[in-house]
């Protein structure tokens, strides 16, 4: 029997490590060297799949035989990126901006294996209605969670669940930062099946 491939994510993301977990695979950590900033007049869809590619891509070329997992998640308000805030100030812009509207998550992911060839993506679009929110329930939660290190500031596997109306999505986990389905899909086509030990 053929030895299974080494796994790799190439994120230093704790969420996307977080979900790889439940995965139950063995797998290494390592960072990308990929430059996040859009091109002229990219989609944010087209952003989150040229950069999990990308990703992917960086950590493969250093090793081929592993199969590479990258991933990355743009949130879009009237066609507009929404990164992640950094600051508090931002974050509670952000949240103003989004109260009572619907946002959409592009969370790309994107499976790459150098030795073989194989290099498959997949988009996993969320959309996420917010509540009409309060200045006050909007400090309350970023003193409390602080997901200045989140897309659009929400981080839904806590508190900010909260804030949210409704979420609508065919891969349940790609909202967190790493569509489950998908990738179990593409680590497949990969040589890399999580239900075969």
């Amino acid at each position: 029997m053929t030895p299974r491939p080494p796994l790799i994510l190439a994120s230093t993301s704790r969420y996307r490590r977080e979900l790889l977990e439940r995965l139950r695979l063995p797998f290494e950590v390592v960072s990308p060297r990929v430059d996040e900033t859009p091109q002229p007049g990219e989609t944010p869809a087209a952003l989150a799949t040229r950069l999990a590619a990308a990703k992917a891509a960086a950590v493969a070329a250093l090793r081929p035989e592993a199969v590479v997992i990258g991933s990355d998640q743009v949130a879009e308000l009237d066609g507009v990126a929404i990164g992640k805030p950094g600051t508090h100030e931002r974050a509670v812009a952000q949240l103003r901006a989004m109260r009572g509207r619907s946002v959409v998550f592009h969370t790309a992911v994107a499976v790459q294996r150098a030795a073989s060839g194989y290099a498959g993506a997949a988009l996993a679009p969320v959309t996420v209605r917010f509540r009409d929110l309060r200045d006050d329930e909007i400090e309350h939660y970023l003193r409390t969670e602080q997901p200045y290190d989140c897309a659009g500031s929400a981080k839904c596997e806590t508190l900010g669940i909260a804030l949210l109306e409704a979420i609508e999505s065919d891969d349940p986990t790609a909202l967190v930062g790493l569509p489950l389905i998908r990738t179990s899909a593409l680590l497949r086509a990969a040589g890399l099946d999580p239900l075969i030990p």
